[in-house]
């Protein structure tokens, strides 16, 4: 089969300032077989339309008047059962040592990435992925990371890896929403009584469970909060 993956990430300042402002650096992943993706996209439009709600999708723009188009964002991710899949990735920044990587948060970065994106690979399959655009300091970043996800993935197709902007596409607004709900929990950044309370009790219903890290067979949504010193 094939299928498209679509990331964004969060709180990337963890690997490059000294006073970031969350513990956590969250990278995250929406999945979906190729053959769905403009019926996914034409559902958001229509909930667009129906909600007067023509701004970029993102967390940052959760909102007492958007309530209800967000919760309904979720309902549609939910629609979709394993047809429609959410992963991510937590990075403990009180856990990291740059040294490991040479000292270089951007190729650290990647490294996170390539975690994220490689145990959701499987034999067989066809991968095209799509990133939010991100200034890098080495402008070969994501062709290694695609020579590196094909090497390690020898009977499936890594079918390039393209950094485009992310008010181009719609379903890398969505996994800023889901990546969003993921890091307000894992960074204790949410707010009882919010919109953003709502769009996460909403998710953590479907989903039956709190929003925390998951064990690595979980396939709906999963939280992948790396162990640095080993282990998952």
């Amino acid at each position: 089969m094939k299928f498209e993956v679509y990331c964004d990430e969060a709180n990337p300042d963890v690997l490059t300032s000294a006073n970031p402002r969350a513990r956590h650096l969250m990278i995250g992943s929406l999945w979906l077989p190729e053959e769905l993706r403009n019926e996914i996209k034409s559902r958001v439009g229509a909930l667009r339309e129906r909600h007067q709600a023509w701004g970029e999708i993102k967390w940052s723009k959760v909102s007492p008047n958007r309530r209800d188009f967000y919760v309904e964002l979720i309902d549609l991710f939910f629609a979709y059962g394993d047809n429609l899949r959410f992963r991510c990735i937590a990075v403990d920044r009180t856990q990291l040592n740059l040294a490991l990587h040479d000292n270089d948060g951007e190729l650290g970065f990647y490294k996170f990435y390539y975690q994220l994106l490689h145990h959701w690979i499987l034999d067989f399959n066809a991968y095209r992925i799509f990133c939010d655009v991100k200034s890098n300091r080495d402008p070969k970043r994501l062709p290694v990371l695609a020579r590196c996800l094909a090497r390690a993935n020898l009977t499936s197709s890594i079918d390039g890896i393209q950094s485009l902007p992310s008010h181009e596409l719609v379903l890398i607004q969505l996994c800023d929403l889901l990546l969003g709900a993921a890091s307000s929990r894992i960074n204790d950044t949410l707010r009882d009584g919010t919109a953003k309370a709502a769009v996460v009790q909403r998710l953590e219903s479907a989903l039956g469970r709190p929003l925390a890290p998951t064990h690595k067979g979980e396939e709906k949504f999963n939280i992948f909060k790396i162990r640095l010193q080993g282990g998952w």
